[in-house]
């Protein structure tokens, strides 16, 4: 073969077969240009190459496709499966919690610690009370859905524990709302109303053994009490008795949802509502020191006392009478209980002839402090303006503070009217002696022409001297003597009548020894009288009054003394010493404190039946024959 034909059998060979890359030699360049591979147009290798290339990227997205779908529905089907398991969880625990009844958590779950803190913060209008209760507080979750550590049941139920234990810890406390609450006592009598805003008390699964897992607990109430006073008396003595204060309580609907109150999110949908919630409360008396022990057979103290009246004064002032006082009252409360009261109003009353309450002062508290074992109350007021006729009371409770007898009064405060307490005010610890020096000067005795006694004339003296604190201006106008006439000193009555229980002529039964007359005028004396300096004493004024031709009685049985005291006058060298002693009413005008009639003009008052003890000597020369 020539070497045209072999070249001709070689391009035969080329077309036929496939191209085959020429051997490599030393003069084959490492690296093919761009230019040098590119085949031509002419060639079909390339187009067939092509088809190849895509057939290869369409399987593989073919592949990756079912990668995706198989990863897509692998991570749904577990998402399906874990939501599945989850609600299954949530609705484990959503059955434990429909079972759960309001006792269960207010006895096994609520933990509450106090309260050690106590304020008022306001006393409304309506005799409503805003206070402020400051606690430590805590719900143990775990022990009311049973995922609490305790006990190994098997590792299945301690996963399903463990996650309940994560869901409490991750939910961290709940919202309560309260609707209005209603406390009755044991007798199904309604004592109070409460009130109050939704608060936070935080969870725990699994609490430890002392108080460190509670938290504070700031809650702020609304508080009316009932204006029943007859069911608030009632209450306090069953709870004496019984030893301890038991009470029930209606709430009508409790709503507890998941999450703090100022913050929303998906813990406010977990919520549980309960409704008509009954349950009963009890705390135990604790003892009081300086009173009895509660119980069956120990009666309730009176008010009287729980209160000591260390001080008091009165004072004359323009246009009123301020009044002070100073009183301790015995502190009922627990000791972890600390309360800040703000100033408080009360009404003092005193009881009429009718039997129905004059109010009289008007005072109110110092803001005060719970103190043990006893709180001391800082008093101050005035005495209100009088209604006309009604100075009987006063002079009354005068006259009884005088005797040495306890005076009823009624206190209210104007915040709870209906609430009104039976109390008595001390007596003083010593007879106050507010007549003094009582003397007649120049006393003047003679025959009565109109009958067979006889008249004394003369000018009637007397200080009249108030207890220590009572600084008072007064200005007396007239005396209404009642006396007793001896035959030297008088020596003091036993007992002297109170003003209600005096009549117009009724004596002394038996009559005292040595009393031979009686001295009592028709009607009033007109009298003066002028303030002298006080000496360690309230107020003291010097008062005189004449008299003119008094009647002057033997006392019946008594004619024998009355002839032995004339004999002395007559034949003494310096007369006789007769002894006086009796009561009198006293017509006065109180600076700041004037009385009205009905026609709107100022008045006095009559302080009845004012005791005293003096003297006077009679001589001859004041016998008038």
């Amino acid at each position: 073969m020539t070497p045209t034909e072999n070249d001709s059998s070689s391009s035969c060979i080329k077309g036929k077969g496939k191209a085959k890359h020429p051997e490599p030699s030393e003069r084959t360049p490492l690296l093919h240009h761009h230019s040098d591979a590119a085949p031509s147009p002419s060639q079909p290798r390339v187009v067939h190459d092509e088809d190849v290339d895509l057939e290869s990227s369409s399987d593989a997205r073919r592949r990756l496709l079912s990668k995706l779908t198989f990863v897509f529905l692998a991570s749904l089907s577990s998402c399906i499966l874990i939501f599945l398991l989850l609600a299954l969880l949530a609705y484990s625990y959503a059955a434990r919690l429909s079972d759960v009844s309001p006792e269960d958590i207010l006895e096994n779950a609520l933990v509450i610690q106090g309260p050690y803190r106590v304020n008022v913060l306001n006393v409304t209008a309506d005799g409503g009370t805003w206070i402020q209760v400051r606690a430590r507080a805590g719900i143990n979750a775990g022990s009311i859905m049973g995922v609490d550590t305790d006990g190994d049941e098997g590792t299945f139920y301690d996963m399903w524990k463990s996650f309940g234990r994560w869901g409490v810890k991750i939910l961290d406390r709940v919202t309560v709302n309260v609707s209005t609450t209603q406390i009755f006592s044991q007798r199904q009598a309604l004592l109070a109303t409460l009130d109050s805003p939704p608060f936070e008390l935080p969870l725990t699964a699994d609490p430890s053994y002392d108080d460190s897992w509670l938290s504070p607990l700031s809650l702020t109430l609304f508080v009316v009490p009932t204006q029943n006073a007859s069911d608030i008396i009632q209450f306090a003595h069953d709870s004496w008795h019984l030893g301890a204060a038991s009470v029930h309580a209606s709430i009508p609907s409790v709503i507890i949802s998941g999450g703090s109150t100022d913050k929303g999110g998906w813990r406010q949908i977990l919520k549980l509502q309960r409704s008509s919630i009954q349950t009963q409360l009890s705390m135990k008396l604790p003892p009081i020191p300086g009173l009895p022990t509660p119980g069956k057979d120990v009666p309730l103290p009176s008010i009287s006392q729980l209160i000591t009246l260390q001080s008091f004064g009165v004072e004359s002032e323009a246009k009123d009478v301020t009044v002070h006082a100073l009183a301790t009252v015995v502190n009922p409360v627990p000791p972890i209980i600390n309360l800040t009261a703000p100033s408080l109003p009360f009404i003092i009353s005193l009881p009429s002839e009718d039997h129905s309450l004059v109010p009289m002062v008007s005072v109110h508290t110092d803001p005060f402090m719970l103190t043990h074992p006893n709180i001391t109350l800082t008093i101050s007021g005035s005495v209100l303006p009088l209604p006309p006729h009604h100075s009987a009371p006063i002079s009354a409770f005068i006259s009884r503070y005088l005797s040495l007898e306890p005076n009823p009064v009624s206190v209210a405060c104007p915040l709870f009217p209906s609430v009104a307490l039976d109390m008595e005010f001390p007596a003083p610890s010593s007879k106050p002696q507010i007549l003094r020096n009582v003397t007649i000067h120049d006393m003047k005795i003679k025959p009565n022409s109109a009958s067979t006694g006889f008249l004394a004339s003369g000018s009637v003296f007397a200080r009249i001297v108030l207890p220590k604190g009572m600084d008072l201006t007064l200005d007396v106008t007239r005396v209404f003597p009642d006396v007793l006439v001896f035959d030297g000193e008088a020596h003091e009555l036993p007992t002297l009548l109170l003003p209600q229980q005096k009549d117009e002529e009724q004596l002394p039964d038996p009559l005292p020894e040595r009393a031979f007359g009686h001295i009592r005028p028709e009607d009033w004396l007109e009298a003066t009288s002028v303030q002298v300096d006080a000496e360690g004493e309230g107020s003291i004024f010097a008062v005189t009054a004449d008299m003119v031709d008094i009647p002057l009685e033997v006392l019946p049985g008594r004619q024998r003394q009355f002839s032995n005291f004339i004999s002395k006058v007559v034949f003494g060298t310096h007369g006789a010493l007769a002894g006086l002693q009796g009561t009198t009413d006293v017509g006065v005008h109180i600076l700041g404190l004037p009385f009205r009639d009905h026609e709107d003009t100022a008045t006095g008052m009559d302080l009845l039946g004012l005791p005293f003890r003096g003297s006077v000597r009679i001589g001859m020369k004041d016998l008038l024959v």
